[in-house]
C-alpha cells in the first residue's frame, strides 16, 4: 500500500453537481472531422481579449497563449535548463476492473505523424505515452468535442472544451477560463473504477518566449466549497507582463487527490514523469510529493469514481488565468514603438484567477445554455453550411491574442499573429476595414474601435494614422494615412451608428469624421481637385501606394461620400451633405465611364512626377518616399482584375447604401472576377510570394491580367488570401451569383480541413488574420438581413426559410413563410417601427418592442 495519500472529498454547491451531470450532453455540432483530418486542429478556448489555450483535434491542450502575447507551439514544461517542448500539460485516465486489470492512457488520440522524426526521435507532446487509437473531432464553435475510443479499453471518452460566447453580452463572452468536460462511458458489462487526472505546471513568469519562472508556488485553496490548485509566484516581477495567477479545479464528485509538486530531480536522468505515471497507474490516486527546489512546480489533481456497466459520467475541470500587465505594441526591430503598460480590461473584473472561478461556477449552466442557444440558432438556420462554418469558425480569431482590450475597455488588434509576437501593429484600418464580425455580434466593442480612430488616431487636419500607437495619448504618432483605411473607417462609423442608433455617439465624433473626409481634398491629397475621383498617392492594404484612379480606392471613397451624406443630412449639415452628394454623383459617373472596360474596373496609372505634388503624410508608409520613382512607379494594379475591387460596394450593400456604380457594371465585374481570377487547381499556378493555397486546391487569385500586366505589379498579385476571397464571394452572393459565391467559400474551408491547416486559423500576414472575419457578412448576404436602429427598421430575404440574425445588441431568428414572418428575439431587446421582406411592401410596426424570449407574427 502507499505510505501516504492526500485525499480530499469535494463538498460542492448543488449547482456544481448539477453542472457536472449535464455539461456537454447535447452540445451542438456543425462539422465533424475524421481521424485523417484532426492533426492540425487547434481550437482557441478563451474569451474576448483574455488570451487563450487551444484544444487540439487529438484532445490535448496546446498553445498556451495566456500571458498577453502569442505563443504558438508553447506546451509549458520547464526544466532547470529551460523549456522542453515535448512534455506539456496533459490529462490521463486510469481504468481498473473488478478482476484487478489496470490500464492507463493519455486522454488523447494518436500524435501527428509529421512529428515522428527528429534528431532525438519524435518531437510531439508526450510522444511515448500510451493513448487511445481512435479519435474524431466535432465542432460548432465555441464548442469542441474529441471522441476517443479504443477496442482494448472498456470506455469511450468525449473530451469537450468551450468558453462562453453570447452575442451582445461582452462580459460573459470575455471570461478568462477554459471549461473542460470529460464524458466517460463504461462500454463493458462490468463495473469499473476510473480516475481522471490533469497536470499543469506553474509556468508563471515565462510566456513561451520571454521571462523566467522564479519561486512559483502551488497551493491547495478552498473557498465556498470549491477546492483546487492555485498557482502564484513569489519571485516574478509584479510589474512584468508574465506576472499573474492561474487556477485549476475539478467540479467532479469522487475521491480527489492532489500533488502540488512532482519529485525533485535526483540524478542526471529525470524520472519525474515515470514516478507520476507509476503512482497514478497503481490505483488512480496521487501521493503527495515535495520539491522545494523547483521554481516552476508541477500541479496535478485526480478524481476517482466507479462506473457501473453502461454508465456514463462527466468529469468537469476549470482552468482560469489572470495576467493584468499587458504592454504596448511589440514589434521586434521596430524601436520607435513606445513601451508602457496599458493593462487588460478583463483583469479589472476579477482580483485574481481564483475569483474568476468563484464568480463563474454559480453561472456555469446559465452560460452554457446561453451559448448553446446562440450556436443552435445559427447552425439550424437555413443558410448554406459553408457560410455558417466560415462565419462561426473565423469568429475564433476574436478570442485569441489577435484582439485585446486595454484597461480603458477599448478594443484593439494586430493584423495577425506570428508565433511569438503580433504581426503588424496598430489596429490597422485598411485590414480591420474588412472585418464584420465584431459589429454584428458585439456592437459596443466595435464602437470602442471607432472611438480609437476618431478620438485618438485622427489629428486636427483630418489625418487618421492608419496604425494607432499606444498608450492612446500617443495614438497619432504614426502620422501616415491610408486611403482605403480612412474611407473605410467612415463607412464603419456609419455602420456602428446605424446598428446602435446612438445619436450621442454620432454627434460626439462627427466633427472628426467630417474632417477625415475633407482630408481627401488637401493640396497633394487623394482628391485634391475635389471631383469625386481619387487620383493622388493612395497608400492601401496592398502595402503600396497606387497612383491614379482605381476601383478599390474609388469605391471606398464613393461609399464614404454616401455615408457622410446620410450622417450630415441627419445632423442638419445641409451644405456638407450637398457637397458629398455632388461629389458622389460625379465620381460614380466618372468611374463607370472611364474605369469600367466592359468587363471590370481597372486602374489608370497617373504618376505625380514629383514629391511636391504629394502630401507628405500620403507617401512612405512602408518605404522611404525617395525609394519610389514618381515618374514611373512600380507596384501598381494597372489593367488587372483585382479580386476585391468591389470591396466598397460590398460594404455599401451591408450597410444599406445601395449601388455605388451602375448595377449592370457591378454585376458584370463580379462575373469577371470569377472568370479570370478563379483557379481550379493551383498546381499549374506560378506564385512568387507567400503561398496559402497549393497543389490541387482551388482559389481566387489576388489579381489576374487577361490583357497583359505591368512589369512589376503590386507584390501580392499572384497570392491567395482568404479575406479577399470572402469579399469577392460575398459580392457574388449579393449580386445573385449564389453558386459561384458558395463554391469560393467552400474552396476556402476545404483548404482549412484539419489535415493540412487548422479550421480555426485562417492566415494571411500571420495566424488568425483579422481580414478573414469578413466571413460573417456571408450570413448577411444569404439572409438579406439589414437593420437600422436609427430608423428602427429590419429587412430580410423573401425566400422561405428560418434565418439567424444579430445586430450587435440583440439576436434571434426569423422564419419566413407565405408572406408571414415569425420574428423571435433570443437575447437582448429589439425596437421596430418598420419590417420588410425584399421585393415586398413594408409593414409598419408602430414602435413594437421585443424583449428576450418574445416572438411576433408579422403579415406582409
Amino acid at each position: 500500500m502507499k505510505s501516504f495519500k492526500l485525499i480530499v472529498f469535494f463538498q460542492l454547491f448543488s449547482v456544481v453537481s448539477l453542472f457536472a451531470q449535464t455539461i456537454s450532453s447535447d452540445w451542438p455540432v456543425l462539422k465533424t472531422y475524421d481521424q485523417e483530418h484532426i492533426q492540425k486542429i487547434k481550437m482557441p478556448v478563451g474569451g474576448i481579449g483574455t488570451g487563450t489555450v487551444s484544444l487540439t483535434g487529438r484532445g490535448s491542450l496546446e498553445d498556451w497563449e495566456i500571458m498577453n502575447r502569442p505563443a504558438k507551439g508553447f506546451n509549458p514544461t520547464l526544466e532547470n535548463w529551460g523549456p522542453v517542448k515535448e512534455k506539456g500539460p496533459f490529462f490521463a485516465i486510469f481504468i481498473e476492473d473488478k478482476e484487478g486489470n489496470k490500464q492507463t492512457r493519455l486522454l488523447e488520440g494518436a500524435p501527428d505523424e509529421s512529428y515522428y522524426e527528429g534528431a532525438l526521435g519524435a518531437t510531439s507532446n508526450h510522444h511515448g505515452l500510451p493513448r487511445f487509437n481512435k479519435a474524431s473531432f466535432k465542432a460548432a464553435y465555441p464548442f469542441g468535442q474529441v471522441h476517443l475510443s479504443d477496442e482494448k479499453l472498456p470506455v469511450e471518452v468525449v473530451v469537450g472544451a468551450y468558453n462562453p460566447l453570447i452575442p451582445g453580452n461582452i462580459d460573459d463572452s470575455s471570461i478568462p477560463i477554459a471549461i473542460l468536460s470529460y464524458k466517460v462511458k463504461n462500454t463493458s458489462h462490468k463495473d469499473i473504477n476510473v480516475s481522471l487526472s490533469g497536470t499543469i505546471q506553474n509556468f508563471i513568469g515565462f510566456d513561451g518566449n520571454r521571462g523566467k519562472a522564479i519561486k512559483n508556488i502551488n497551493s491547495i485553496r478552498e473557498q465556498n466549497g470549491v477546492k483546487g490548485i492555485h498557482y502564484s509566484t513569489n519571485g516574478v516581477d509584479p510589474k512584468s507582463e508574465q506576472w499573474g495567477t492561474m487556477s485549476f479545479v475539478s467540479l467532479s464528485e469522487g475521491e480527489t487527490t492532489y500533488r502540488t509538486a512532482w519529485q525533485p530531480k535526483t540524478s542526471r536522468w529525470d524520472k519525474k514523469r515515470l514516478d507520476f505515471w507509476d503512482d497514478f497507474s497503481e490505483d488512480g490516486l496521487l501521493e503527495k510529493r515535495e520539491n522545494k527546489e523547483s521554481n516552476a512546480p508541477m500541479g496535478s489533481l485526480a478524481v476517482k469514481t466507479t462506473l457501473k456497466a453502461g454508465e456514463e459520467k462527466n468529469f468537469t475541470f476549470l482552468i482560469s488565468w489572470h495576467f493584468p500587465n499587458r504592454q504596448t505594441w511589440d514589434k521586434p526591430g521596430f524601436q520607435k514603438l513606445i513601451k508602457a503598460t496599458v493593462g487588460n480590461y478583463y483583469t479589472t473584473k476579477y482580483k485574481d484567477s481564483w475569483e474568476v472561478i468563484s464568480k463563474t461556477i454559480p453561472r456555469l449552466n446559465e452560460l452554457e445554455n446561453n451559448t448553446k442557444t446562440f450556436v443552435d440558432a445559427l447552425i439550424k438556420s437555413d443558410i448554406a453550411e459553408e457560410i455558417k462554418e466560415s462565419a462561426l469558425f473565423n469568429l475564433a480569431h476574436l478570442r485569441t491574442q489577435l484582439a485585446f482590450r486595454i484597461k480603458s475597455g477599448h478594443l484593439l488588434g494586430w493584423e495577425g499573429l506570428f508565433d511569438t509576437y503580433g504581426s503588424c501593429f496598430g489596429s490597422c484600418t485598411h485590414v480591420w476595414n474588412y472585418e464584420q464580425t465584431t459589429a454584428f455580434l458585439f456592437g459596443d466593442l466595435a464602437k470602442t474601435m471607432r472611438e480609437v480612430e476618431y478620438k485618438y488616431a485622427t489629428d486636427d487636419t483630418g489625418l487618421m494614422s492608419f496604425r494607432v500607437y499606444l498608450p492612446l495619448e500617443k495614438g497619432q504618432e504614426w502620422g501616415k494615412a491610408a486611403a482605403d483605411g480612412q474611407m473605410g473607417s467612415i463607412m464603419k462609423f456609419y455602420r456602428e451608428w446605424q446598428l446602435s442608433g446612438d445619436d450621442a455617439f454620432l454627434k460626439e465624433h462627427w466633427p472628426k469624421v467630417k474632417k477625415t473626409l475633407e482630408f481627401c481634398w488637401i493640396p497633394g491629397g487623394w482628391d485634391a481637385d475635389k471631383n469625386g475621383v481619387m487620383e493622388g498617392s493612395q497608400h492601401n492594404t496592398m502595402d503600396v501606394e497606387y497612383f491614379g484612379p482605381n476601383p478599390q480606392m474609388g469605391f471606398w471613397y464613393l461609399g464614404a461620400l454616401r455615408a457622410s451624406e446620410e450622417m450630415a443630412s441627419y445632423l442638419g449639415d445641409k451644405k456638407f451633405a450637398k457637397t458629398c452628394k455632388k461629389l458622389y454623383k460625379q465620381g460614380a459617373t466618372w468611374m463607370d465611364e472611364n474605369l469600367f472596360n466592359g468587363e471590370y474596373y481597372e486602374q489608370h496609372i497617373q504618376p505625380p512626377m514629383s514629391t511636391d505634388k504629394v502630401a507628405p503624410s500620403l507617401i512612405g508608409a512602408t518605404s522611404g518616399k525617395n525609394s519610389i520613382d514618381l515618374t514611373s512607379p512600380d507596384f501598381q494594379l494597372g489593367n488587372g482584375v483585382l479580386v476585391d475591387q468591389l470591396v466598397g460596394q460590398v460594404f455599401s450593400h451591408i450597410v444599406g447604401l445601395g449601388y455605388l456604380g451602375k448595377e449592370e457594371n457591378i454585376k458584370k465585374t463580379t462575373e469577371s472576377i470569377m472568370k479570370y481570377n478563379y483557379v481550379e487547381n493551383m498546381t499549374s499556378h506560378a506564385n512568387f510570394h507567400r503561398s496559402y493555397a497549393l497543389g490541387n486546391e482551388s482559389a481566387l487569385l489576388m489579381a489576374a491580367y487577361p490583357n497583359g500586366r505591368p512589369e512589376k505589379p503590386f507584390p501580392y498579385y499572384t497570392e491567395v488570401m482568404t479575406g479577399f476571397e470572402y469579399t469577392a464571394a460575398i459580392g457574388m452572393l449579393q449580386e445573385g451569383l449564389t453558386k459561384d459565391g458558395l463554391l469560393c467559400i467552400r474552396n476556402i474551408r476545404d483548404r482549412y480541413d484539419g489535415k493540412k491547416r487548422s479550421p480555426f486559423d485562417e492566415a494571411e500576414a500571420g495566424h488568425h488574420y483579422a481580414r478573414s472575419m469578413v466571413a460573417w457578412a456571408g450570413i448577411l448576404a444569404a439572409t438579406g438581413f439589414h437593420y437600422s436602429a436609427v430608423e428602427k427598421s429590419m429587412t430580410f430575404t423573401s425566400k422561405p426559410g428560418t434565418y439567424f440574425w444579430s445586430n450587435g445588441y440583440s439576436y434571434g431568428t426569423c422564419e419566413v413563410k407565405n408572406n408571414e414572418v415569425s420574428l423571435t428575439v433570443l437575447s437582448g431587446k429589439l425596437e421596430l417601427d418598420y419590417f420588410s421582406l425584399e421585393g415586398e411592401r413594408t409593414k409598419k410596426m408602430k414602435g413594437k418592442i421585443l424583449n428576450s424570449g418574445e416572438t411576433v407574427l408579422i403579415k406582409i
